[in-house]
């Protein structure tokens, strides 16, 4: 079966081109199930049955993995055996049968605006790790771009003059703009801090950190919770906290649904719909706080 998931972990890579992240979850939780089916002496694919499958998902129920952990195992195995079945190594997808458990969906935690502005204060200006920083949280709440789209600008996606960015994935790119704070503070990152960082090297990734390498997803998000801090905000705060933040901005004060959804890049507008119900929903709470007669 090793054999099988490593070729399988290539295949995701090389045709169907998913994140590393992907790879690397789904990497982790077949080998989790490996191990699972060799202590059932179960260690060719072809000897899997649906039971097998289907007590190794109690056994996660059992040791009390999160929902979402126990679906993403399940996801991992139906994309292993829609490979298997692709490669012809197996003849039945038996990973069919398997149910997800549903997963209780939270409501993203949101800044205030004014927590926003407290944290966007925070850096130091003096220093270019302070500058970089700015830059960094400025566009990042201007435009609502993920973190791996941050990190993985390229100096040549910035227009400065005409105030937009291009996002670029494997299927598509965008256009998001972005204001004037966001345009100073890149103005500055570009013409001063960013220089001093590179040094000699030549990289034309936009952000990069004291090394003159790219900013990583773990640095950003150690700088951010840092920042955070320092802000006295007491909401747990991820580098997505902004992007849902600035789309429940934008839509409480009057932008449509489907530009916010054109500006997150969400490929279907349900994604987007969940700020719509947030804002409804606290409007109910404040109409029953406020409201004379209830």
């Amino acid at each position: 079966m090793e054999l099988e998931i490593q070729q399988f972990i290539l295949y995701l890579e090389n045709v169907k081109k998913t994140s590393a992240n992907t790879r690397l979850s789904y990497e982790r939780d077949l080998h989790k199930l490996k191990s699972f089916l060799n202590k059932q002496a179960v260690e060719e694919v072809k000897a899997i049955t649906l039971t097998n499958l289907n007590s190794y998902i109690l056994y996660l129920e059992k040791e009390k993995f999160a929902p979402s952990t126990i679906s993403r195992n399940i996801a991992a195995i139906k994309s292993f055996y829609h490979y298997l079945i692709k490669e012809g190594k197996v003849t039945c997808d038996i990973s069919e049968e398997l149910k997800a458990p549903k997963v209780e969906k939270k409501a993203p935690e949101i800044l205030a605006q004014e927590e926003v502005i407290r944290l966007l204060e925070q850096p130091n200006l003096h220093t270019n790790k302070g500058i970089r920083d700015k830059a960094m949280l400025e566009l990042l709440y201007a435009t609502g771009i993920r973190v791996s789209e941050l990190i993985a600008l390229k100096v040549e996606d910035v227009n400065l003059f005409m105030g937009y960015i291009v996002c670029r994935d494997i299927n598509k790119e965008r256009i998001v703009p972005f204001g004037n704070k966001a345009g100073d503070a890149l103005e500055q990152y570009i013409s001063t801090a960013r220089l001093e960082m590179a040094g000699e090297n030549s990289s034309d990734i936009l952000f990069l950190n004291c090394s003159g390498g790219q900013m990583s997803r773990q640095g950003f998000w150690k700088v951010l919770k840092s920042y955070g801090k320092k802000a006295g905000i007491q909401t747990e705060i991820t580098p997505h906290t902004l992007r849902h933040s600035l789309a429940i901005h934008l839509m409480s004060n009057g932008t449509d649904v489907r530009a916010v959804q054109e500006m997150l890049g969400h490929s279907d507008v349900s994604s987007t719909q969940v700020y719509v119900h947030m804002i409804n929903n606290q409007i109910r709470n404040d109409y029953k706080k406020a409201h004379p007669r209830n």
